[in-house]
């Protein structure tokens, strides 16, 4: 998936409709191999010329493609996720008693936890009630794989699983993993990851995927140990046009 972004709003409205953004959002392959540079080119030139500050390319599954348009038309890469992927069941042993969340009792625990655990993020920090009760209502919500670990009476980590049951086979994810800062160095995000991926084999997945920051080379590390291998990325890069 490709998608563009201009900014301000109204100048975006301006270019929104033109074949070229259309086509670039559409991202055709084979389209895009031949006239991706020249699309993307001709949607910055417009850009410009209307006031435009900025232009952002958003695309999941990034390959050398998008990152030849991107590099001609110079735009900078700000931010990549990989995608891993693993086969399941996993051989490694591990221990560490877990226990489902329960909504509603768990909730301002698990959030003090996921928010000293990702102050760093752009997208996990700063949860509020509402983040989380966005989630509880989603159709794939399921208590039973969200794990709980905790030491001396309190929240130390978090394993939050998914089932994209849509998918062909089923795929299972290690959705949000994390531990609180007080018990880092303890190796519980191994076990963690672990205990994840048993929880999805118990419920019939073959295949497990996880998504981390490219510059999380600290996570990037463990998961490989575990027997990740990255699969896919999706980047994101942007021109200042205000200069």
């Amino acid at each position: 998936m490709v998608r563009v972004r201009v900014l301000p709003r109204e100048v975006h409205e301006q270019v929104a409709g033109t074949d070229e953004l259309q086509r670039l959002a559409r991202g055709d392959v084979l389209d895009l191999a031949m006239y991706g540079t020249a699309l993307l080119g001709t949607v910055v030139g417009a850009a410009r010329a209307a006031g435009a500050t900025r232009v952002e390319l958003a695309v999941d599954g990034a390959g050398d493609v998008h990152e030849g348009m991107a590099r001609v038309n110079g735009l900078t890469l700000d931010r990549e996720i990989l995608q891993l992927r693993c086969d399941l069941p996993r051989p490694d042993p591990w221990s560490l008693d877990v226990r489902p969340f329960e909504v509603g009792r768990d909730d301002d625990a698990w959030l003090v936890v996921n928010n000293r655990a990702f102050a760093w993020h752009p997208d996990q920090s700063d949860w509020g009630r509402s983040h989380l009760a966005e989630r509880e209502a989603e159709d794939w919500f399921d208590p039973a794989g969200f794990l709980l670990h905790e030491r001396d009476g309190r929240l130390a980590g978090f394993c939050w699983t998914k089932v994209h049951s849509d998918e062909r086979p089923a795929l299972g994810e290690i959705y949000v993993i994390g531990v609180d800062p007080d018990f880092q160095g303890l190796g519980l995000g191994r076990a963690l990851v672990l205990a994840g991926l048993a929880s999805l084999t118990d419920r019939g997945l073959r295949q497990g995927i996880l998504y981390v920051e490219s510059d999380n080379t600290t996570a990037i590390a463990l998961y490989e140990q575990l027997g990740f291998e990255r699969n896919a990325a999706n980047r994101w890069w942007s021109i200042d046009l205000s200069a």
